[in-house]
């Protein structure tokens, strides 16, 4: 099985990565979700903040892997040739899937700051940010989880700074390639 992981700042591109990958019949396993539950199992409110405190929650009691190491399993019953793994947020997440899984690759998805925060202005998710502080706060926060180190690990990096029809086209072909090896 070969797993692909994407790894990016908040509003980067990751989620219409997954979506491509999903049309294409590629199984996508989403990091973000399992924090979300998380919430929703704690009664707490689905906002940025709640999913913060969760993350942080999790990865104090079991280590920066703690999200990856609950994914694995999930990934592992997977009956494709490819899988996808939406919201790597560290290293330590990259270090247990590429110990876990022989063939994984992770892309990183490149986007400036104003342009992501205006994706995410856009997109209508509760945990969304209401100004750019926040989303800088998110950078920070992200970071020091280890997500600037994750994108520098990633072997193929693609930007995201052109029009969605552009993103969409490069995403496509690079999973196309994937499917096809």
């Amino acid at each position: 099985m070969r797993v692909i992981a994407v790894v990016g700042m908040p509003g980067s591109g990751k989620g219409e990565f997954s979506a491509i990958a999903q049309e294409m019949g590629i199984p996508v396993v989403v990091m973000g979700d399992v924090i979300r539950e998380e919430v929703k199992n704690q009664g707490l409110p689905p906002t940025d903040e709640s999913m913060g405190i969760i993350a942080r929650g999790l990865r104090e009691k079991y280590g920066m892997a703690a999200i990856a190491h609950v994914c694995v399993p999930v990934i592992a019953r997977q009956q494709a040739s490819v899988v996808l793994v939406d919201g790597v947020r560290g290293d330590a997440e990259v270090t247990l899937f590429s110990d876990s899984f022989p063939e994984f690759s992770l892309v990183s998805i490149e986007s400036p700051l104003i342009t992501r925060f205006a994706r995410l202005s856009e997109r209508g998710r509760t945990d969304d940010l209401q100004n750019i502080h926040e989303l800088i706060a998110r950078d920070e926060r992200e970071c020091s989880f280890g997500l600037g180190k994750a994108m520098e690990l990633a072997s193929v990096k693609i930007d995201n700074t052109g029009t969605r029809e552009e993103f969409q086209e490069k995403v496509r072909k690079y999973l196309a390639g994937m499917k096809s090896t």
